[in-house]
């Protein structure tokens, strides 16, 4: 297979909630397989130190500010992102949020909060950006995701019900505008360390019971999402939409040590 299908030379990609965690690595991996970038967060001066970084790597990158869960920066981010660079051809859809309670513990605000950023945000900026795309009949649109898209786990039902709903809304906009030559696609984590993940893994329990339920028998390291996310952003998945990549280490397929048969004896 020729290793131009994966190269983004020439390519702009817009990156949210770039300051920080999982949106900075999925900026590296772009910028290395050569994209341009524009990178976002609700606060500019959280980007400059991540700007300079791509810009030693040899691109352009174009911090603007966006807050998700306010439609009007969110069609003015749109706006400039094409100014900059006169055209779109990627977006990591990533910024979100989380609020960890029990379900009976769950506020009316924490729900909106966490449903607004990570469902109706996503959609949103998926919907400017399209815009921008379908008259040049080309996009490739990646909305991420969770585990938690296709497993529930207790204290996470805002979170889980977001995610869930960004794995139906990415099958619907794929339909949707499939025929403008844009493919939309949800990549997946699973159990990875990140800002919002950080307090899990201070619980040595926590970490031995999750790394039991993962196949490969680790957490996900956030280079581990490279390849999938330059895949979904090239030429190589072109015939790709609608769907759910899940990079989890196999915690999805359900399997434990419990599950496993005993031998019997002979």
């Amino acid at each position: 297979m020729s290793q131009s299908l994966f190269d983004l030379s020439g390519k702009v990609a817009i990156v949210t909630g770039a300051s920080r965690g999982l949106g900075q690595y999925f900026g590296r991996a772009l910028a290395r397989a050569g994209a341009d970038l524009v990178i976002t967060s609700r606060k500019l001066e959280s980007l400059e130190e991540f700007r300079k970084e791509l810009e030693a790597l040899g691109r352009r990158a174009v911090p603007l500010e966006l807050d998700v869960r306010n439609y009007d920066s969110i069609q003015r981010m749109a706006e400039a992102a094409e100014r900059a660079y006169g055209k779109i051809d990627i977006l990591v859809n990533n910024a979100g949020c989380n609020v960890r309670k029990p379900a009976v513990e769950v506020s009316w605000d924490d729900w909106n909060l966490v449903l607004d950023t990570n469902l109706r945000g996503t959609f949103f900026v998926a919907q400017a950006v399209a815009r921008k795309m379908i008259p040049r009949r080309y996009g490739r649109i990646i909305n991420i995701g969770s585990v938690t898209c296709v497993f529930g786990y207790a204290g996470l039902t805002p979170y889980s019900s977001s995610r869930g709903g960004v794995k139906q809304m990415t099958m619907s906009l794929a339909d949707d505008w499939g025929p403008h030559g844009i493919t939309v696609n949800c990549l997946a984590p699973g159990w990875f360390k990140t800002a919002q993940t950080r307090v899990l893994y201070e619980n040595p329990e926590w970490v031995e019971y999750i790394c039991d339920r993962i196949p490969l028998k680790r957490p996900g390291q956030p280079t581990d999402l490279d390849g999938a996310v330059v895949f979904l952003a090239s030429d190589a998945s072109e015939y790709i939409t609608g769907q759910t990549l899940l990079v989890d280490g196999g915690i999805s397929t359900g399997a434990t040590k419990a599950t496993i048969a005993p031998k019997k004896p002979a």
